[in-house]
């Protein structure tokens, strides 16, 4: 099953060029672990001081991989100070989307959950 992780970033504006440059640097290095799969960064659209990194792991066993790399507290020294707020974790098993589904019927009380 893989496992994925979702951080979000909001970088003060005037750090925005370093956390971006860092964020590349971190990607090259992490893609190379044991274990993941890919190692994304992002940044938002409409707002570029908001960033996203999506780490995808072969296991959840493998992120102990990613954080006992070396590299893990420099990054995390280096970008921290450069943050308007904590960083935002999230982690997610991915869902098998291999199998045929049957979806259920919508029903009026079903809308009314929403």
């Amino acid at each position: 099953m893989v496992f994925t992780i979702i951080v979000h970033l909001a970088v003060k504006s005037e750090h925005v060029d370093k956390v971006k440059a860092k964020l590349i640097e971190a990607s090259r290095v992490y893609a190379k672990d044991k274990g993941t799969i890919d190692w994304f960064v992002s940044q938002d659209a409409a707002d570029p001081t908001k960033f996203a990194i999506v780490e995808r792991y072969e296991q959840q066993s493998d992120v102990q991989t990613h954080v006992s790399n070396p590299y893990y507290k420099e990054f995390g020294a280096y970008v921290k100070p450069l943050l308007t707020k904590p960083i935002e974790l999230h982690s997610l098993a991915e869902m098998d989307t291999s199998k045929d589904v049957e979806v259920p019927p919508q029903t009026w009380s079903d809308e009314t959950d929403q």
